[in-house]
């Protein structure tokens, strides 16, 4: 057993410079493969490839009932994100068939007609606000027509979903206005619920209405968990990784120029930012004591495991933090891996694929705005705060 470990007061929340919080990994990654640090009530950080993506195949050892690191007896339970098998397996096979990539090829007239849409009421006017504009409205729109939501409830939707996660620094320090809108979502989806059961549509929120588990139905309570977390984790995740990959290009001109000029490379350039740009950051509760890869758990422990950690790992990837669109082999883990990967990992794909398509096509050169700083926050998913755009018309 290796007692031999560095030890720090590694945090990983925070806001600080773009990529700034995998550069601090990187660096952890250079001194070990795991850390012990000493912020909060502690925590592990494994920091490389083979002790994150075998953590994550091992919900035996590495419990999902947990979604930060600060946090080890949460009085919440997201559906199905903090359920270990065979809880999650159950949900697993229900939720799938609705996100296979047949499904999702079904969809691609609509990304691509809302994508265009969005696209064009911006292009005219030379600069936007990437986020609140562009990367946030987009896939939520796609993700209402999915679960069946009124589309006149977008903008609703969008003041919630930025209560919740988009909080601006000092604005909610105790969580009050965002376990308000959580409330207010699940209050929401109950009624809306209720109106499915009545008179149900071609919809996964109408589908969900009727699920069994076990030969029996799924309880009211256990279904509006699962909303909640449809809606954050289907808001969120594509629209951080837009902003990671458009604040690549408009830093580096000859990646943009590339993909302007020959489209046909944007399926690997996706692959390559969802490499580079990994931003989730799960959280692991120990469920035994075991000396795993020489790290000296015990039970209770908590593990935090960045993705970045895997996706940028020097032993897996060469020349791990440069973007590189003809890399061969890019086996990465941006969606997780074990049983709790990414069910949305096809539609995220399509999506992102659409985007830089369209966009390039309309808006082919592009820059950060002088003045404005781009940062980012850390926690259990890293993201860029704000991007602002400019360009001639």
């Amino acid at each position: 057993m290796d007692e031999t470990y560095p030890v720090c007061a590694f945090n990983e929340g925070g806001t600080g410079p773009v990529l700034s919080h995998a550069e601090e990994i990187d660096g952890l990654r250079a001194e070990h493969p795991f850390v012990r640090s000493t912020y909060g009530n502690g925590f592990w950080v494994f920091t490389d490839a083979a002790l994150i993506r075998d953590a994550l195949q091992h919900p035996d050892i590495f419990s999902s009932s947990v979604v930060t690191v600060h946090d080890p007896d949460p009085p919440y339970k997201w559906i199905p994100e903090m359920l270990d098998p065979p809880e999650h397996t159950a949900w697993r096979q229900l939720l799938a068939p609705h996100f296979a990539p047949r499904a999702m090829e079904r969809l691609e007239d609509r990304v691509r007609e809302r994508c265009v849409e969005l696209i064009g009421e911006i292009a005219g006017a030379g600069h936007c606000d990437f986020l609140r504009d562009f990367a946030w409205r987009y896939p939520t729109t796609i993700f209402m027509e999915l679960m069946g939501l009124p589309l006149d409830g977008l903008e609703q939707f969008l003041a919630w979903e930025h209560q919740i996660l988009h909080p601006a620094v000092g604005d909610d320090p105790e969580r009050t206005g965002a376990f308000e809108a959580m409330m207010a979502v699940m209050g929401y989806f109950s009624e809306l619920m209720e109106e499915k059961r009545r008179d149900p549509t071609d919809d996964l929120l109408s589908a969900a209405m009727e699920w069994r588990i076990d030969g029996l139905p799924i309880p009211h309570e256990d279904l509006l968990s699962w909303c909640l977390l449809m809606f954050m984790a289907g808001l969120d995740t594509v629209s951080i990784q837009l902003s990671y990959a458009f604040w690549h290009l408009a830093t580096h001109p000859d990646d943009r120029l590339r993909i302007a000029s020959d489209p046909s490379v944007i399926p690997a350039a996706v692959e390559e930012f969802l490499r580079q740009f990994a931003f989730v950051a799960p959280a692991r509760k120990v469920m035994e004591d075991t000396d795993f890869h020489g790290c000296p758990l015990h039970k209770g422990d908590m593990v935090f495991t960045p993705l970045c950690g895997a996706t940028r790992d020097p032993a897996v990837f060469e020349d791990g933090g440069t973007v590189r669109f003809d890399r061969e082999v890019n086996n990465h883990i941006a969606f997780g891996a074990g049983p709790h990967r990414c069910l949305g990992s096809h539609l995220a794909r399509r999506e992102l694929r659409v985007a830089l398509e369209e966009w390039h096509r309309v808006i082919p050169t592009y820059r950060l705005t002088p003045g404005v700083d781009v940062t980012e926050h850390g926690g259990g998913l890293y993201g860029i705060d704000r991007l602002e755009l400019s360009w001639d018309v």
